[in-house]
């Protein structure tokens, strides 16, 4: 299994928004900067996670994307989850699978491999779900990532 950039670039992305916004609403360009990501394309991703309840948006000058809940809420698997679909390593073990019915493969019920495949798929989706984007964030801080405030509410005077 090989995660696409939907995933990896969304990951990031959500991460951004966690780290530094917050529960202020992140520009999409600001985002794109930071992550070096096309805004276009940050824009097809976010769908999914709209569609998923992870990401909410408001419009306006002050508008802009935001979590549907608590950085300390949203997985790793979920945000995965939203972007590729079941997170299987091979299509035999997926839930989902349109390939996968009954028949489809000789060796159903008596393939050593399967049972490999699946016990891998499992130990992943569980290391994904022990992981939020606040533990990412903290993880964050620890690497001395820097934190970009929102220059819209900074103000001087």
């Amino acid at each position: 299994m090989r995660l696409s950039t939907k995933s990896r670039y969304g990951l990031r992305a959500l991460f951004d928004i966690a780290y530094n916004s917050g529960t202020l609403p992140a520009q999409i360009q600001d985002i794109s900067r930071r992550q070096e990501i096309s805004p276009r394309y940050l824009e097809q991703i976010f769908q999914s996670f709209k569609k998923a309840g992870i990401l909410k948006s408001k419009r306006g000058p002050n508008g802009g994307y935001y979590l549907g809940r608590g950085p300390e809420a949203i997985t790793v698997k979920e945000i995965v989850r939203a972007a590729e679909g079941d997170i299987a390593l091979v299509d035999c073990v997926s839930d989902k699978s349109p390939k996968k019915k009954k028949g489809d493969c000789s060796f159903e019920g008596s393939c050593v491999t399967q049972i490999v495949w699946q016990e891998a798929t499992d130990k992943l989706n569980e290391y994904f779900a022990s992981l939020t984007l606040k533990n990412l964030c903290e993880r964050g801080q620890a690497m001395g990532v820097k934190r970009e405030q929102d220059h819209r509410f900074v103000y001087f005077i």
